[in-house]
C-alpha cells in the first residue's frame, strides 16, 4: 500500500474547510479529477453514509462508490473507496487550527491489489497513480485555499452539521 501526503496551509476557519470537503457534491469545484458525486446512502456525511463519485482524467470516465469512515467537523473527514466491491483507496482530510485559518492534510492510501491496479492502468489511463495523486492533491488544496480565502467565500454547512448543505438539495449529480 502506498501513501501519499499533501499539506497545505489554507486562510480559512477550520470549520469552514471541513465544510467544503464535507460536502462531497461540491468536490469538483476543485479536484481536478472530480466529475461529480452524489448521496447514495445513510445521512449525507455520517459515518457509514456512502456516495458515488465520478471522476475523469483525459478520455477516460469511471465511478466509484465511497463510505465515509470519520465525520469530525473542524477536525477529520475520510471515506473509503470501492469499485465493484473491491477495495480502491482512503482518503482523508485532516484539519489543525492555527493563526490566521488552518492546515489541511489530504492523504490517500491506495488499497488496490495488483490486478486492480492493472486495471486501474487500463481504466483511468493514469500509470503513477501515487505521482498523479500528489499532483492533483496540490491543485485540489490550492484551488481550495483560493475558493475559501475569497472575500464573499461563505461555505454551506457541511452534511450533518446543523444548518444542513448542499446535500439537503437532494441526491442529483453536480457538475
Amino acid at each position: 500500500m502506498t501513501t501519499v501526503e499533501v499539506t497545505r496551509t489554507i486562510t480559512a476557519d477550520p470549520r469552514d474547510v471541513y465544510a467544503a470537503v464535507a460536502d462531497v457534491t461540491r468536490t469538483q469545484r476543485w479536484s481536478p479529477e472530480s466529475a461529480g458525486a452524489r448521496w447514495t446512502g445513510g445521512e449525507p456525511g455520517a459515518v457509514g453514509s456512502r456516495f458515488s463519485g465520478r471522476n475523469r482524467h483525459g478520455p477516460f470516465r469511471w465511478s466509484t462508490t465511497c463510505t465515509v469512515t470519520a465525520a469530525d467537523p473542524g477536525r477529520r473527514f475520510a471515506f473509503d473507496v470501492t469499485f465493484l466491491g473491491l477495495a480502491i483507496s482512503s482518503w482523508e482530510y485532516e484539519l489543525a487550527a492555527r493563526d490566521g485559518g488552518c492546515t489541511v492534510t489530504e492523504r490517500t492510501t491506495d488499497r488496490r491489489s495488483w490486478p486492480m491496479r492493472l486495471a486501474g492502468l487500463v481504466g483511468t489511463g493514469v500509470a503513477d497513480r501515487a505521482r498523479h495523486n500528489r499532483r492533483t492533491m496540490e491543485r485540489t488544496l490550492e484551488a481550495l485555499d483560493r475558493a475559501l480565502s475569497a472575500p464573499d467565500a461563505a461555505p454551506a454547512p457541511a452534511p450533518g452539521v446543523s444548518g444542513g448543505g448542499a446535500a439537503e438539495s437532494g441526491p442529483e449529480w453536480t457538475s
